[in-house]
């Protein structure tokens, strides 16, 4: 898997929940601050966003908002209507008023609470694809805008379609950002091909005792240079992150599979439960039996 692919795969937990949300102006909703990543689709009308650590944010048809471990904020028909209600399971689907409609698609994708990835950490609190810039947004906005205009027909595999469409989603949303943001962090790591490959390598095979010299070769440079650009763009020396992927590969295994301590400190290049127990407490804060009982 590329590195995005396995950054979403080891963090996401669970399948995306979603709502209908239809208001007419005035209105104000509050969402609290959740532990995944919330989002928002403007299927109809328009509303603004209403972030609690930065300026609001106008919204029109067709625009998509991710809100990566979201502190809470808020949506309105203005930007300075109060917020009055509370968003929250088994509310209303339509509240009629006098003014303008808004339809949204709001709901949250589910991420391991307790750890998380730099690529992840380095997305603003808003994350904004407005209508029209990423043909593939777009085209998922489409067919998720058909499928919810078709929901009352009640589809064969709807239940299936509407959380694959969302998945995507995420995705083009995160290209998206990472693209436009390709001159420096994640987006540069990402879209120069010597660092891609480099994570690739190490994504791929992280039992592997790499050291800087492999991994720069890897990427064709020298190890100084290799370590140098690797640093920069990623935000840490290469071996550190190579140990801190060990470490989410573990935690990914423990929460999601059955596996015995010693063949998961194996696959991600101990030798030793012992000393594997001792870097997983050191990088999560708890011993890997713990972990595993708790999750």
């Amino acid at each position: 898997m590329d590195v995005l692919s396995d950054t979403i795969a080891a963090l996401r937990t669970g399948r995306p929940g979603s709502g209908l949300t239809v208001r007419h102006a005035p209105w104000g909703r509050e969402y609290r601050s959740v532990s995944g990543a919330g989002f928002h689709l403007v299927l109809d009308g328009s509303c603004w966003l209403v972030p609690r650590r930065s300026e609001p944010v106008p919204l029109a048809v067709g625009d998509v908002v991710l809100l990566y471990r979201d502190v809470g904020h808020g949506l309105a028909d203005r930007p300075d209507t109060p917020l009055s209600e509370v968003a929250a399971p088994g509310e209303p689907t339509v509240v009629a008023g006098p003014g303008a409609r808004t339809a949204l698609l709001c709901g949250v994708y589910e991420f391991a609470h307790d750890w998380t990835h730099p690529l992840l950490d380095g997305l603003p609190d808003v994350v904004h694809v407005p209508a029209g810039t990423d043909p593939q947004v777009t085209a998922t906005v489409g067919l998720l805008t058909a499928e919810l205009a078709a929901d009352a027909d009640r589809r064969p595999g709807a239940d299936a379609l509407t959380p694959a469409l969302l998945d995507a989603l995420l995705v083009y949303v995160l290209r998206a950002w990472l693209a436009a943001h390709a001159d420096h962090g994640w987006g540069t790591a990402l879209h120069d091909p010597a660092m891609a490959r480099a994570l690739d390598t190490m994504h791929a095979e992280p039992a592997h005792p790499w050291t800087v010299g492999e991994l720069g070769a890897a990427a064709g440079m020298s190890r100084a240079t290799f370590a140098r650009r690797f640093t920069g763009s990623v935000g840490e020396p290469p071996l550190a992150y190579l140990t801190r992927w060990r470490m989410i590969t573990a935690a990914r295994a423990l929460r999601d599979t059955d596996a015995p301590l010693a063949a998961i400190a194996r696959t991600v290049g101990y030798s030793s439960e012992y000393a594997f127990a001792k870097a997983f407490k050191r990088a999560h804060g708890t011993a890997p039996g713990q972990y595993r009982r708790r999750g």
